[in-house]
């Protein structure tokens, strides 16, 4: 006997709606404050494209007026020996007029002197032009920082309205209409009728979620990978009946809420995973909810491939409860049968686990359980943890799990190990003998060409074009930025005073704005730090200060890696925007937002994370790193992120362009060795 066509009547939006709507003003208000930060961005642009062209007509006006100081004074010297001659003259003719000359002479000082204080006001307009420039680029690449965090809130907004929108609640009620078969008793017809009603209900509920889903023209496409389940809160029988011609019809109303895979929404949302690596894992299929049901002593197993229902319904009075995994129609088969009361579940436990090292193994209670960053729940209990790694001694913990924790292990290098070894990059360190003399730990970066700039789309106007560089020579770059071990070293033998020390002091950041501090410099950069810290607050010129005296220390040749050389060391032969990947992830690095212990707090001791390819550690994040600037350059660059900038920042083709006065609690060095 074929089963009659089914009917749903909705009785019950979604609910929540003020919670949703809350959502969505965030993420539009993020999205209001980005327009306008960008159009402000825009704007300075535009001003400092209007004061470099202005500089560059000032530049050009000063030559012309150096050219033609040049031909005054040829002339003024062509005067003065004119009206010497008429003088000499004038001893054997004291009746010549030698007023002309006199008075060219006069004309030519006057004019030279003239072009002399032009010159000076010009030098002086120059300057004052340089000073903007350098504001509003210190200026501009706030707005830039403030764009990308403003994306990074963005994104989290977006991943946090669609959690928020697949796990509402609500309540719907439907009418459901079948045909029973005469093998059939009422009874049995009566509980079929009722478990399909349920199945449809769930199914129209999920249909619902993605129908009003805030980006459901972004997320839709991917539905069949969104994981989108429902748990069935309560149901009830509002009303039921059969008809003389063998129908059964019942009026459901079930409340009901949905779930998601966590791990899946930036999936679904075209972004970066890191901002999905918080949430915790979905409802698990096959969870046992502790609700009452209308099915007394029946369990009903639906189909559990993709795409199907999966009920479980313990026994009670007038409640159906159920959790379905929904996301496209499915073919149901039911099984009823006696079951046993269901014991009960135990309560789980997250743990995350976190490393300062990649491709780490981790091991739970003798099991291997991937690599980290690793979430995962237990139950409670004591668990053994062991991470390991080749070249790192292993990592043992017990712990007494009760409640979610993290656990941040430290692994640490056995003696032996040599770090950044590669097959394209030799290890190689100037150890001095004597204590008398600084120790710097170099690589050897081999000869090669690559592609420079902006390779993924994704960067700023000045990491565009994209061109092709060749190093013909290999070279030795430090692994590491400069400490303020090895920079006190410099200090204390020489007597060198940073512009820090005898200026306006170091800039850091103050609620999204660089501020000059008067008292900050490299001993006090504003956040407590250790020997083995970076050394930050230090101008271009104390860097080029501190590599002539490392090269008269050690009878090398130091100095600071032109935007060329760095950008190659960094790529250490990737085209990908970081050493892992075109994803930033979470606690790789040590920059704003990037999920490491000092991410927005301070920097992070030199080689806290793995190396790249040619064994060079925090060429992302940490702190800026200052850059050679050309002899024809008026300006310096600097790159690779740092420790208060956003992830975007971090890239390896980012450039910040600034003065070679410039310093701040963010920006240090490190130095290549000639060959």
């Amino acid at each position: 006997m074929r089963i009659a066509p089914v009917t749903f009547f909705v009785t019950a939006a979604l609910l929540a709606s003020s919670a949703f709507a809350q959502d969505t003003a965030t993420v539009t208000a993020i999205e209001t404050e980005l327009s306008s930060k960008q159009t402000e961005l825009d704007n300075f642009t535009q001003i400092l494209d209007k004061h470099i062209a202005e500089e560059s007509r000032l530049q050009s006006q000063l030559e012309l007026l150096r050219q033609r100081s040049s031909e005054l004074e040829k002339e003024k010297n062509q005067a003065l020996d004119a009206m010497n001659e008429m003088y000499r003259r004038l001893i054997d003719d004291p009746s010549l007029d030698i007023s002309a000359a006199q008075g060219r002479y006069q004309q030519a000082v006057a004019t030279h002197k003239q072009n002399k204080d032009d010159i000076a006001l010009q030098l002086g307009a120059i300057a004052g032009q340089r000073k903007e420039i350098e504001q509003i680029r210190v200026a501009k690449h706030t707005l830039v920082n403030t764009l990308e965090s403003l994306k990074d809130q963005l994104s989290t907004a977006r991943v946090e309205r669609l959690r928020n929108e697949f796990t509402r609640e609500g309540t719907l009620e439907i009418e459901h209409t079948v045909n029973c078969k005469r093998t059939e008793t009422l009874a049995a017809c009566e509980q079929r009728g009722q478990q399909l009603g349920l199945q449809k209900a769930t199914k129209r509920f999920i249909d619902q979620v993605f129908a009003n889903l805030s980006e459901q023209r972004t997320v839709e496409p991917k539905r069949n990978i969104a994981g989108a389940q429902v748990q069935v809160m309560s149901s009830h029988v509002v009303n039921s009946s059969f008809s003389g011609q063998g129908n059964y019809s019942v009026n459901l109303s079930v409340t009901m809420r949905g779930d998601i895979n966590g791990s899946r929404l930036c999936s679904l949302l075209n972004i970066d995973n890191r901002f999905c690596a918080e949430y915790g894992t979905p409802l698990a299929i096959g969870y046992q909810p502790s609700y009452p049901s209308t099915f007394s002593d029946t369990q009903i197993n639906f189909s559990d491939e993709p795409g199907t229902a999966s009920f479980i319904t313990p026994a009670s009075n007038n409640e159906v409860v159920s959790v379905a995994k929904l996301s496209t129609p499915a073919i149901v088969e039911t099984v009823v049968k006696k079951t046993q009361p269901l014991p009960e579940k135990k309560t789980l436990v997250e743990l995350t686990i976190r490393s300062n090292v990649l491709d780490d193994e981790v091991f739970i209670n003798g099991v291997s359980f991937g690599s980290t960053k690793l979430v995962t729940s237990l139950a409670p209990g004591l668990h053994n943890i062991e991470i390991r790694k080749l070249g790192y001694e292993t990592y043992s913990a017990q712990l007494d799990l009760k409640k979610a924790k993290t656990l941040r292990a430290k692994l640490v290098k056995k003696p032996e190990a040599i770090a950044a070894a590669t097959p394209t990059a030799k290890t190689a360190t100037n150890v001095v003998a004597t204590d008398n003399k600084p120790q710097n730990k170099v690589v050897v970066i081999p000869a090669g060409q690559f592609k420079m700039g902006d390779l993924t789309g994704n960067g700023l106007a000045n990491e565009r074009p994209v061109v092709e560089k060749v190093l013909s020579h290999s070279f030795a770059m430090q692994s590491t930025e400069v400490t303020v071990a090895q920079f006190r070293q410099f200090i204390e033998r020489t007597g060198f005073v940073t512009e820090s020390e005898k200026s306006k002091g170091c800039a850091y950041y103050k609620n999204g704005e660089p501020v000059w501090e008067i008292d900050y410099n490299w001993k006090n950069p504003g956040y407590t730090q250790q020997e083995n810290f970076p050394v930050v607050c230090v101008s271009y010129e104390d860097a080029k200060a501190y590599s002539e005296w490392l090269s008269g220390e050690t009878g090398l040749q130091y100095r600071l890696p032109n935007e060329v050389e760095w950008e190659y060391a960094a790529r250490a032969g990737k085209d990908s925007e970081y050493p892992w990947g075109n994803e930033i992830g979470r606690n790789l690095a040590n920059c704003g937002w990037c999920g490491s212990e000092w991410s927005n707090k301070s920097p992070a001791a030199v080689a806290e994370f793995a190396p790249n390819g040619f064994g060079l550690y925090d060429t992302v994040g940490n702190v800026w790193e200052w850059t050679q600037k050309r002899a024809s350059q008026e300006d310096v660059t600097v790159r690779g992120g740092a420790w208060n900038f956003a992830p975007s920042l971090a890239r390896v083709s980012t450039r910040l362009t600034l003065a070679p006065d410039f310093r701040a609690n963010y920006i240090g060095f490190r130095l290549i060795r000639e060959r």
